[in-house]
């Protein structure tokens, strides 16, 4: 029972410190991850709530991973709705809290710990093998359909999303929103700290939830 409990305990630590990265990412300036790009985008240049936008973006995605897995998703999947609503509406929280910095090296070290809690959030929340966020589940689901390596996946996955946020931004306005170093520094960066994080942790993550490689 107790490891249970810890198992959801890591899950939810997941979801804040990804949420927290997240947020980092957009307070740099210097570009956002590639998945949530589209939602940050359109928020921005319609001046709506970010953590709504999100919220619809992530509801798209869930919807896309159901036709894409077909006759194999699972009504437990449908999970991703309400942790999706919980996701965003820390995106909401850390956004109102955290103030907005202007100096370079605040957006650098921004950038830096937004990465770095991006890519631990996400392992914490992978390790537990409970219900993955849209932005994950639908990278396996093309992974699983398409046979193919879920690191492939995802670079294209990302590289897809970046060019749909540049077209868009492009169209509504001219220019381009929401992308820059920042975008690529997380697509490379977000990797490196998920796999730290398994290097020195991930293992006793396994052991206090009662999991096993």
């Amino acid at each position: 029972m107790q490891k249970k409990i810890a198992r959801w305990i890591f899950y939810f630590l997941g979801l804040l410190i990804l949420s927290l990265g997240i947020v980092l990412n957009t307070k740099s300036q210097f570009g956002v991850t590639p998945i949530i790009s589209l939602a940050y985008c359109y928020a921005t240049i319609k001046s709506l709530n970010f953590g709504n936008v999100s919220f619809v973006l992530y509801c798209i995605l869930a919807a896309i991973e159901y036709a894409v897995k077909g006759r194999n998703f699972k009504l437990y999947d449908l999970l991703q709705i309400p942790l999706s609503i919980i996701l965003t509406r820390f995106f909401n929280l850390f956004g109102a809290v955290l103030p907005d910095v202007t100096s370079i090296s605040a957006r650098i070290v921004c950038l830096i710990f937004g990465i770095a809690l991006t890519g631990i959030g996400a392992a914490m929340n992978v390790n537990t093998r409970l219900v993955p966020n849209p932005g994950d589940g639908i990278v396996q689901a093309f992974a699983d359909r398409l046979h193919q390596r879920l690191g492939n996946v995802k670079n294209v996955f990302d590289l897809v999303c970046v060019a749909l946020t540049c077209l868009m931004s492009f169209v509504l306005t001219g220019g381009i929103v929401g992308i820059g170093i920042g975008t690529v520094a997380a697509m490379i960066g977000v990797g490196r700290f998920m796999w730290l994080y398994n290097q020195f942790f991930k293992a006793r993550q396994l052991a206090a939830t009662g999991l096993s490689e």
